[in-house]
């Protein structure tokens, strides 16, 4: 399967390539400068797989939940690559990217920092392999985030450091471990991206949408001086 994935929804800038069963990948923190990374790391990682961008099958792309710019600049480079070759999207949460990077059987809290005092949340469990949903990825404010259910629960995400103060001990203290570093990768992404080719969630690309969470990106003064 020939596959390209990319993910600029965080801090950082992630590109894959999965040709003939190998897999490429390029990952850096690049602040303000996906613009300038993304689609020369695609052709880069292409040539160095021995890959045409018409020998594609599809693309994966991070809809977020994450920054704004960054998740509509992904999305939009990907429709564009995906209408000019004719082929589909599969769509890919960024919070199901972090959990799927994690080594850990049991269930995977994911918490991302959402900016304006709030966190992008989502719970996970692996099967075969792949992390799925247990519930609906919601926005919240960090203290009121609680577990699901009880477990052998690990905890990654940005939202671990950014808000370790205002965490409830309830929530972290039955982590068994917490990346507080843990962002979308591209050997997750091309995992998560060949699973949903494989079973039919790959969408024609005007039909995939953004996943932000939220409807608004800055808080209002009144908001910021309450804060």
């Amino acid at each position: 399967m020939n596959l390209l994935v990319l993910d600029t929804s965080t801090e950082a800038c992630a590109v894959g390539v999965a040709a003939a069963g190998v897999h490429y990948g390029r990952f850096e923190l690049t602040s303000r400068r996906h613009t300038e990374c993304v689609l020369p790391w695609s052709e880069q990682l292409l040539a160095q797989a021995g890959l045409d961008k018409t020998e594609l099958q599809a693309i994966g792309v991070g809809i977020g939940p994450g920054a704004f710019t960054g998740v509509r600049l992904a999305v939009s480079l990907a429709q564009g690559m995906a209408l000019g070759l004719g082929i589909p999207l599969v769509p890919l949460s960024t919070l199901a990217a972090i959990a799927q990077a994690q080594t850990h059987d049991g269930p995977i809290a994911v918490a991302m920092d959402a900016r304006m005092g709030e966190c992008y949340v989502g719970f996970y469990q692996k099967q075969d392999g792949i992390a799925h949903a247990l519930v609906p990825e919601r926005l919240l404010k960090p203290e009121d985030i609680t577990l699901p259910f009880d477990g052998e629960w690990i905890g990654a995400g940005s939202a671990f450091a950014a808000y370790e103060k205002r965490l409830p001990p309830a929530f972290t203290g039955a982590l068994q471990r917490i990346d507080g570093s843990a962002l979308p990768q591209p050997e997750a992404l091309l995992q998560l991206a060949t699973y949903g080719f494989n079973t039919g969630l790959a969408r024609a690309p005007e039909q995939i949408e953004p996943a932000y969470l939220r409807d608004k990106v800055a808080l209002t003064t009144a908001e910021r001086a309450g804060s």
